[in-house]
């Protein structure tokens, strides 16, 4: 198994390639499609649109939401093509954090002029071997 920081990286590093390549301004699904296809041509296992259940006061609502992109079933991305991120877009992948169980998320923003303002490493209880400036939330003890 991958080292979850690896994995970020990598990630970082495609997102990086393909916002160079194409630039700001296509739809999200366009750099969903080509950032899955750049992380399986590397080697990792990708599923896309991956549906998250939601239980509340015993009732469970199948697909309540989709993940944009799972990579070796534990790194989350959400992928986003606006003009800058807000709040909610980190909620949004906090959320699915929680809810799915898993350590650490990006949010990546393909709709700025460049891809620095626009990447967020988000973690959920997880203690990071990355710099803490690569973390959106850092730990503090």
């Amino acid at each position: 198994m991958r080292d979850i920081d690896r994995i970020s990286g990598d990630v970082l590093d495609a997102a990086i390639k393909l916002h160079r390549e194409l630039g700001p301004g296509l739809l999200e699904s366009v750099y969903e499609t080509v950032l899955a296809g750049q992380l399986l041509r590397m080697g990792y296992s990708v599923a896309r649109q991956v549906p998250v259940d939601i239980e509340f006061e015993g009732l469970r609502f199948a697909a309540a939401f989709r993940i944009d992109i799972m990579v070796d079933d534990r790194l989350l991305i959400e992928v986003k093509s606006v003009d800058q991120l807000h709040a909610s877009h980190a909620k949004q992948l906090l959320t699915y954090l929680r809810l799915t169980k898993q350590p650490v998320g990006l949010l990546i923003n393909f709709g700025g002029a460049t891809l620095k303002e626009g990447f967020r490493r988000l973690v959920n209880d997880y203690h990071p071997s990355a710099s803490l400036r690569l973390c959106a939330n850092p730990i503090t003890e």
